[in-house]
């Protein structure tokens, strides 16, 4: 087991991932200065509804973008690995953050296969709601991870994909989520067509009785 410095949000990080973090309580910045001096990592579990859940990713600083007066921070950072914690101390002895004994877990799949039908349902999302969002990384990064945060999935279903270790099996669940949301998104955009109408003259067939 290994012990990690804690910074629980109510997001999810995901391996490959960059997140850029304003640091301004007290804890956090004490804990992003040991980062930064000692050249270590800390972990981001996620906190949903109320709850720390078991699982997170940890971190390393990439830059220290800005630095102000008052010791607030604005810092950019890089998912790495998931871990699943062990043993949770709030705070951390003798610091003001919390922190936890914690295992780092491997991906037990990582094919850089894109499923064919899922890629269709994203264009189909996009084309519903007239966006064109990038979701290309040159750098290899498994797919879901890529497009996990951009086709509208609750940060609850995102934690379930973070504690799924087969690439296969995340891709099939967001082929699930899509299914499950186009119907939703065409019946919107539907109905916003008939409100653009309203009010607008028609031409309508006589009907015959």
């Amino acid at each position: 087991m290994n012990f990690l410095p804690l910074f629980p949000l109510n997001l999810v990080v995901f391996p490959h991932e960059d997140l850029n973090l304003h640091i301004f309580e007290p804890r956090y910045r004490q804990l992003i200065n040991e980062c930064l001096d000692e050249k270590k990592t800390f972990g981001i579990p996620s906190f949903v509804n109320g709850k720390l859940l078991g699982y997170g990713t940890e971190v390393e600083v990439k830059q220290l973008s800005k630095r102000y007066g008052d010791g607030r921070m604005d810092i950019k950072t890089k998912g790495l690995r998931i871990f699943r914690i062990v043993d949770f101390q709030n705070p951390s002895k003798g610091k003001l953050y919390a922190g936890g004994e914690v295992i780092f877990l491997e991906n037990e799949d990582l094919t850089e296969e894109i499923n064919a039908y899922l890629l269709s349902l994203i264009e189909k999302l996009y084309r519903l709601l007239k966006v064109k969002v990038d979701y290309e990384k040159p750098e290899y990064m498994p797919f879901s991870y890529r497009i996990v945060h951009k086709i509208g999935i609750s940060v609850a279903e995102e934690y379930e994909l973070l504690t799924i270790s087969s690439e296969k099996e995340r891709q099939d669940r967001l082929i699930e989520h899509l299914e499950r949301i186009i119907p939703v998104v065409t019946e919107v955009e539907r109905t916003k067509e008939r409100i653009a109408m309203n009010g607008h003259f028609k031409e309508l067939d006589p009907l015959n009785f």
